[in-house]
């Protein structure tokens, strides 16, 4: 299905009164305090997240997965998924294709019907911690970081593949997520294991296009529990630095160990010119995988005040590639990755009120207080006239969610898709 601009507007205009003497309230008081509201809706707007191909569908547990209906079964229904998202939140203007979950049959189809969304297509993604059919080889025990050759070749030619699927679309980077690690203590060699990835990431990086990067992703546990090859960004920043400019560190807010300092990374990455992408979750315990602000808003804010000072003041760092990165079977995939849209552009609205000179002089005279009134007081204030101003200078809705259920969104998708629909790669 497709949302007209007639459906928008016409939802809007009923929103529209009470948004207007909220927005000028608010832009008044920001005013008053010296914050130009106008370029802020203007860095707002221009925003884009993409939408991972897999979030489409309900994910799962290791005991087992729920289906949601309505799902979609085919690249260009997750595109037109992503197209429904767009159009009410005007966030989310890309697709991240997972290989070979989401491989075209027609490319130039595909291509058409992406631009027809105003969808473009961010990172793919390979896949080495899932046996393929008829693969000769087996990752169980690892991929490019096998003791076996035949599956670390097997491994590095599947990631050539995805960038080759790639580049055929428009697409600019790849990532590397590695399954690869141990759940006992002596059943890998750490040296060797490394080693092997960093050799194999070598050879995956020789064949990059010329105007295109290489992102290298961090997780510390899961699916293994003792050891994970890649479990750190102080390892990836190696294997990127090692790699050569155009690999970097991808931060995943989920691939962290409980309260570790994930804005202090991100300023550490951005310092040294280091810091690829970006992909958004929430959690409790690990990597959840939940609805973005949905358990720790103000950590979120916290990381948005680093990457807004770092894409102000690191001109060594390259534009950030930006993607949500969730899966559950509890909500609608769609209201779920709404709900995150909406926190991200919150939380980066809260960021860029920020008055990053006050911060740095406080920061000088050491008046701690101080600091924490400036990042409090960006914090607490409701910036949500300011996202909603945002988008609609984009033609989007006014409220995203409530319009996607006035216009039964998923009521339409199970009718023309189905029930029993299930989302490819799941």
């Amino acid at each position: 299905m497709k949302i007209s601009q007639d459906q928008l507007q016409n939802y809007n205009k009923e929103q529209l009164s009470l948004h207007q003497n909220q927005f000028e309230n608010l832009s008044d008081n920001l005013s008053k305090h010296g914050v130009d509201t106008e370029k802020i809706i203007n860095q707002l707007a221009d925003f884009q997240v993409a939408i991972p191909s897999w979030a489409l569908g309900a994910g799962g547990t290791r005991f087992g997965r729920f289906s949601y209906q309505g799902e979609p079964s085919s690249l260009e229904q997750k595109l037109e998924d992503i197209g429904v998202i767009h159009a009410l939140t005007q966030t989310a203007g890309a697709i991240s294709l997972h290989i070979p979950w989401d491989i075209p049959e027609d490319y130039n189809a595909i291509k058409e019907l992406a631009t027809s969304l105003d969808i473009k297509f961010d990172a793919v993604n390979s896949n080495t911690f899932q046996d393929q059919k008829n693969a000769k080889e087996s990752y169980k025990f690892g991929s490019l970081s096998n003791t076996s050759k035949a599956s670390r070749d097997q491994a590095i030619a599947h990631n050539i593949d995805v960038i080759n699927i790639g580049d055929k679309l428009g697409s600019k980077s790849i990532t590397v997520w590695l399954a690869d690690g141990s759940s006992f203590p002596g059943q890998s060699n750490f040296q060797t294991a490394l080693s092997h990835t960093q050799d194999s990431l070598k050879d995956i990086y020789k064949h990059l296009p010329e105007d295109w990067k290489m992102f290298i992703e961090y997780k510390p546990y899961e699916p293994y529990f003792y050891s994970t090859v890649i479990q750190d960004w102080g390892t990836s920043f190696m294997l990127a630095n090692e790699c050569g400019e155009k690999a970097y560190t991808l931060v995943d807010l989920g691939h962290h160990l409980p309260n570790t300092n994930i804005e202090q990374i991100v300023s550490t990455l951005m310092l040294k010119g280091k810091l690829g992408g970006f992909h958004f979750n929430d959690s409790k315990y690990g990597d959840d995988d939940i609805t973005v602000g949905s358990i720790k808003p103000y950590a979120l804010f916290l990381i948005f005040n680093e990457l807004v000072y770092g894409m102000q003041n690191n001109p060594q760092n390259p534009d950030l590639s930006w993607m949500i990165d969730a899966s559950h079977n509890l909500k609608d995939p769609l209201e779920d990755l709404i709900q995150s849209l909406e926190a991200i552009q919150i939380a980066y609205a809260k960021a860029l009120l920020v008055n990053q000179d006050d911060l740095k002089q406080a920061q000088q005279n050491h008046d701690v207080t101080l600091c924490q009134e400036i990042l409090q007081n960006a914090y607490l204030t409701d910036v949500r006239p300011l996202v909603k101003e945002a988008r609609l200078k984009r033609n989007g809705a006014l409220n995203p969610l409530q319009q996607y259920r006035s216009i039964a969104v998923r009521k339409q998708l199970i009718k023309e898709r189905g029930k029993n629909t299930v989302a490819t790669g799941l």
